[in-house]
């Protein structure tokens, strides 16, 4: 009987090669992430500890940072954490917070807002213009229209970019002059308009009384803990990594202590000729937007979009998501909160003016979502990085500031420590590409 000899199989591809073996040591990686048993707290700090190595830092730099930053001016300067100091720190900072959530929307496609400044300029002047005696708005109708404006200019911006697929940095420059030009012609060269509405000027110079801040911050606790505990109880409960039982009670203990230090530093008397005590209204605006923009991101359907498009344009394309829809809607949320922004800061000068440094403020937008871990290159970013890079940049203007430095000097510091923060993430792509 003849023997017929079987046909070798072909030889595998030489150009698949280095996209099997990042497969091969992705799973590797997998496997041992569960050979690490999440179930303990040994086990999940392991999996932290290789998810850093593996350049995915999470928010440890910026927190590092902070607290370096901390000590440096603390030393420098023995007023730097007192409680007057450290509550002016947090109102002077939530602008840069707003302002750089809103920035967030378009960093995580790999776009940027260069108008988010002067947008929020916007929604200053139209809402001290409604709620001025001569128009006579009440300050809830006013607020919501110069919020829509400022949705309105996003949705017409974003609908330029992806309709007629212009770089969004060209748009957004455009609309950092065109903005400018209409917030001039509303005030006028050198105008300014007084805030008369005492509820719009308490967004920033407001607090909670002693005992409503206590109670406030004991209600927010409760609901993260409770939430938090039931999420992570279900992701236990059907097998998927998870952190153990006993690291979601340290981070409940973690949050409760948090909350407690804040409403502690808030209810300390500030005031000098009068007493001043309790959270400002400023901390609760902030932590709104963060909770409803966190959800947002991370519970909706919208959100994993938003990353999916960040991550790879071409397979969230392929994938039948609508490409163009999602990053308009971006933009026009990207100047929704440059709006809420732009009244804060409205709030806390009791006016608007063409003084309004526009460019500023974005570039610390940027620069604060960036310094709190979102990538520049899109697809990782979350509202809290927004927060604490607006904490750190706050805290460097704060600190500089209390030192007697010039703008010049706190503008450079400034850009050194963006600049770090980018090699970080740069870096970090690079590690994770090899991993």
């Amino acid at each position: 009987m003849t023997r017929v000899d079987e046909p070798e199989p072909p030889a595998p591809v030489a150009a698949d090669e280095p996209e099997l073996r990042r497969a091969a040591e992705a799973e590797s990686q997998r496997q041992a992430e569960r050979k690490a048993s999440p179930d303990t707290l040994r086990g999940y700090f392991r999996i932290v500890y290789q998810r850093v190595r593996s350049g995915d830092s999470g928010v440890l730099p910026v927190v590092a940072g902070f607290v370096l930053i901390s000590i440096l001016f603390q030393a420098l300067n023995s007023k730097f954490l007192s409680a007057g100091n450290l509550v002016n720190l947090l109102i002077q900072g939530s602008v840069y917070m707003l302002l750089a959530m809103g920035e967030v929307f378009a960093l995580l496609l790999g776009e940027i807002d260069l108008s988010i400044g002067f947008v929020s300029g916007i929604g200053g002047v139209v809402a001290a213009e409604l709620v001025k005696e001569s128009t006579g708005w009440p300050w809830w109708a006013a607020i919501i229209v110069a919020l829509l404006v400022c949705a309105g200019i996003g949705l017409l911006q974003g609908t330029i970019i992806t309709r007629l697929g212009l770089p969004s940095f060209v748009v957004t420059l455009a609309g950092l002059l065109g903005w400018q030009g209409v917030m001039l012609m509303i005030l006028g060269t050198g105008g300014s308009l007084p805030i008369n509405d005492h509820i719009i000027n308490d967004f920033a110079s407001g607090n909670l009384t002693p005992i409503a801040s206590w109670l406030v911050m004991i209600a927010i606790v409760a609901f993260v803990s409770v939430r938090m505990w039931v999420q992570e109880s279900r992701r236990r409960a059907s097998g998927l990594i998870a952190p153990p039982a006993s690291l979601t009670i340290l981070k409940i203990v973690g949050i409760l202590a948090a909350g407690i230090i804040l409403v502690l530093i808030c209810n300390t008397n500030r005031g000098r000729l009068i007493e001043i005590k309790g959270v400002p209204f400023v901390v609760l605006i902030v932590l709104g937007v963060c909770t409803a923009w966190t959800f947002l991101l991370g519970r909706t359907r919208f959100g994993r979009y938003v990353y999916a498009i960040g991550g790879n344009t071409e397979a969230a394309r392929r994938a039948g998501i609508r490409i163009s829809r999602v990053r308009t809607i971006c933009f026009m949320l990207a100047s929704f909160t440059a709006g809420i922004g732009g009244i804060v800061y409205a709030s806390r000068l009791q006016s608007v003016s063409t003084a309004l440094d526009g460019g500023t403020l974005v570039l610390y937008s940027v620069a604060a979502a960036v310094i709190g871990g979102t990538s520049l290159f899109g697809g990782r970013g979350k509202a809290v990085h927004a927060v604490l890079g607006g904490l750190v940049i706050a805290a460097i203007d704060n600190g500089m500031g209390l030192q007697g430095y010039s703008a010049a000097a706190r503008n450079i510091v400034t850009a050194l420590v963006l600049l770090a923060a980018v090699t970080i993430d740069s870096l970090a792509r690079r590690d994770a590409a090899r991993h």
